[in-house]
């Protein structure tokens, strides 16, 4: 299995924007990738910051997550409310 943590900040006072489009990316990816075993949003004590934890069953469920329409249109609506580029983390479980 692999695990991604992608920790990202967003610009002060659009976090509600943010986790809208955030939620809708996390339906449709809980619903639409089997290959995706966990996708989770979370929000962090820190201000405006939020973590996505993600599990997939394969490099290949990760490569299809990043080619799905769904990720390219949502992750861009959510570029606007961003600070700066997520901090992804890419894991191995043991």
């Amino acid at each position: 299995m692999i695990a991604i943590v992608a920790t990202i900040k967003t610009k002060p006072g659009q976090g509600a924007e943010f986790e809208a489009v955030a939620r809708e990316l996390a339906a449709k990816v809980n619903a639409e990738e089997p290959g995706c075993k966990l996708y989770q949003l979370c929000k962090s004590s820190e201000p405006d910051t939020y973590v996505f934890m993600e599990r997939y069953v394969d490099q290949a469920a990760v490569e299809t997550h990043r080619g799905t329409a769904h990720f390219k249109e949502l992750g861009k609506k959510m570029g606007a409310f961003m600070d700066g580029r997520p901090d992804v983390k890419i894991l191995q479980e043991v």
